[in-house]
């Protein structure tokens, strides 16, 4: 049976069509939208929370896509084990639904960020990166005005012994620099995996660095990476 990806579509979605477009057309992976008040995923293998601006961002970002319908499906969803993937608002509001650890604030300079950044890989552990290298630097762009991730230093100490920090970010060369953490994330954190391994969530856009048209594909070993080891390609 073909395996299935996919998309929700809450409202203030605008990073839904890019993903799907990525998966559907460019990884020739079998890929539908979900609407927010969907709650059937059982035929769903690999399911992406989209960036954007849900519900306009009101009150924070992802405070209340998490109260949307399909979010009931989601919790049901990762208990049992099934991959999910939040880019940027994504990642926001698993962060709010309490699937990943920590919380984020506004950039660290209280302004909007839309640019192309560095990213290095810090585990393979999970799905989403297992195809990948450790130490591998991706070049991936970043749009977001709510991307500084806070965790207490002890929380940062579990990521880290649990090898769930996935993604930091980097130089063009792999250093951690201080220069190079562009919304003052603690510890260069630009994306997190449960401690399963089944959810992960991040800031930077994969989605919108696949075609050479755009000026970057690294988004391309990224999902090879994640549709390989879930056997979906």
């Amino acid at each position: 049976m073909s395996k299935k990806i996919g998309v929700i579509v809450f409202p203030g979605s605008n990073c839904d069509h890019d993903a799907y477009h990525a998966l559907k057309h460019i990884m020739n992976a079998d890929t539908t939208f979900l609407w927010h008040k969907d709650h059937d995923l059982r035929d769903i293998d690999l399911l992406i929370i989209p960036g954007g601006f849900s519900y306009g961002d009101y009150l924070r970002s992802g405070a209340i896509a998490r109260f949307s319908p399909i979010m009931n499906a989601v919790q049901d969803y990762v208990k049992k084990g099934y991959p999910v993937l939040g880019i940027c608002n994504g990642f926001q509001i698993l962060l709010e639904a309490g699937l990943l650890p920590g919380a984020m604030l506004h950039n660290e300079k209280l302004r909007f960020i839309c640019k192309n950044v560095h990213i290095r890989v810090e585990s393979i552990r999970s799905p989403f990166t297992a195809g990948l290298e450790k130490g591998q630097v991706l070049n991936i762009p970043v749009s977001h005005g709510e991307g500084n991730y806070f965790i207490g230093q002890d929380g940062v100490r579990q990521l880290e012994e649990n090898e769930q920090i996935a993604f930091r970010y980097c130089n063009e060369n792999g250093d951690i620099t201080k220069e190079a953490n562009i919304n003052g994330s603690v510890s260069n954190i630009a994306g997190i995996t449960n401690k399963n391994g089944n959810v992960l969530g991040m800031m930077p856009h994969p989605e919108r660095a696949m075609e050479p048209i755009l000026g970057l594909t690294d988004g391309i070993p990224f999902f090879e990476s994640v549709l390989n080891k879930l056997e979906i390609a």
